[in-house]
């Protein structure tokens, strides 16, 4: 009997591995995938070896080792004066990704609405569609990327149950105001949503402050906070990643995740908990060593004569073509390794509504300061 498979939207990880492949047969500088080139702190490779020699290495407990889930407690109180019971409101994820899947399919019902800031991470598209959802999104535009709080009220129906929210934003490094925050917890509050809140990029913003909106008043009891240990401590190949809030909410993650992976990490756990304990001295240096290279890259893309958005948060920077006289960004990413030898990723893969992303480009500078340099010096030869 011949059968097909169920395909899941998600042109972004098909576009990934086309880009990287081409970086790979071309030679070109890879600022596509956004994964550091570097290790993180060694100290925490450290705690991951002595956790290997002394024997840890079977089944974690389902919702995480005892000391990551204590420190993701004193993470969010040292941080953001949230108050967590480690036993009842912390479970730890396969990476992020897990978190945010788990969440969507221990939350959402088929039919279900789920608001989404769009241009978004391709696997919110995949997860709501798993869960039989329905995704609605809320479109942040060029150039300024802000939240249209009137799309955000408009876009809310009889359906929708929740809200998905990324901030810092991938992909376009848009941290959300107090303002806009405020305008999303009224929305939830009003219509008595539930917000999954993608956190990642939680400690790389760049002179303006990650505001959970956990903390907003009557968000509370309604979020739930998702962050993980590969975009803060440069470990993203571990994935280690978190979700933390009301425990009728973990409870919902816990209850869909024991049937993805149950557990996983068991020696990689007790190392991320080392690393939320790091001093703010390991925080400040991280945030101020991706600033400079945020800088380093946006100058560059701009000498070289892309219009160039500079991102507040994440470690990825946005850029208009169409002063180089491309107007298709998927045309453009598929031509560049062999007109630059640098390769990027079109927001089209993140959007919809492919009008509002066909002329932009994404690039991550996650990288030395020598890859990103000569990236731009490969970018400037070719278009000035």
């Amino acid at each position: 009997m011949k059968t097909q498979s169920r395909r899941l939207d998600g042109l972004g990880t098909t576009i990934f591995a086309e880009m990287s492949a081409l970086a790979a047969r071309t030679g070109a500088v890879n600022l596509g995938q956004g994964f550091p080139d570097t290790d993180g702190p060694d100290a925490v490779v450290d705690v991951a070896v002595a956790a290997l020699r002394s024997g840890r290495n079977q089944y974690a407990p389902g919702i995480g080792v005892p000391e990551l889930r204590a420190a993701v407690a004193d993470h969010q109180s040292r941080f953001y004066g949230i108050a967590l019971d480690p036993d009842r409101e912390v479970v730890v994820t396969t990476g992020a990704t897990e978190a945010i899947a788990a969440a969507v399919l221990g939350l959402v019902d088929p039919g279900d609405e789920v608001l989404v800031l769009e241009p978004y991470y391709d696997s919110y598209v995949a997860v709501i569609q798993m869960a039989g959802g329905v995704r609605r999104p809320v479109t942040l535009r060029a150039p300024d990327f802000r939240l249209d709080v009137e799309a955000l009220r408009a876009a809310v129906t009889p359906r929708t149950t929740a809200v998905l929210l990324n901030t810092p934003h991938n992909p376009t490094g848009t941290v959300l105001t107090p303002d806009e925050l405020a305008a999303v917890a009224a929305v939830a509050v009003e219509h008595d949503l539930v917000v999954i809140s993608d956190e990642v990029y939680e400690h790389l913003t760049f002179g303006v402050p990650h505001v959970p909106i956990a903390t907003l008043p009557g968000m509370a009891e309604r979020t739930l906070t998702i962050s993980s240990g590969g975009k803060s401590f440069a470990f993203t190949g571990w994935k280690v990643g978190w979700a933390s809030g009301p425990a009728h909410l973990v409870d919902a993650v816990m209850g869909a995740k024991q049937f993805i992976t149950y557990t996983s990490g068991s020696p990689l756990q007790p190392a991320i908990a080392a690393a939320l304990r790091m001093d703010d001295a390991y925080f400040t240096s991280f945030t101020d060593g991706m600033r400079e290279r945020r800088d380093l890259l946006c100058a560059g893309l701009e000498a070289a004569g892309l219009k160039v958005f500079v991102p507040q948060g994440t470690y990825f920077a946005t850029t208009d073509i169409r002063p180089l006289g491309f107007d298709d960004g998927l045309d453009f990413c598929r031509r560049l390794p062999e007109l630059a030898g640098v390769v990027a990723v079109p927001h089209q893969v993140f959007h919809d509504d492919q009008d509002a992303g066909r002329p932009l480009v994404r690039w991550a500078f996650c990288k030395r300061p020598e890859v990103l340099t000569e990236a731009v010096t490969r970018l400037t030869r070719a278009f000035t």
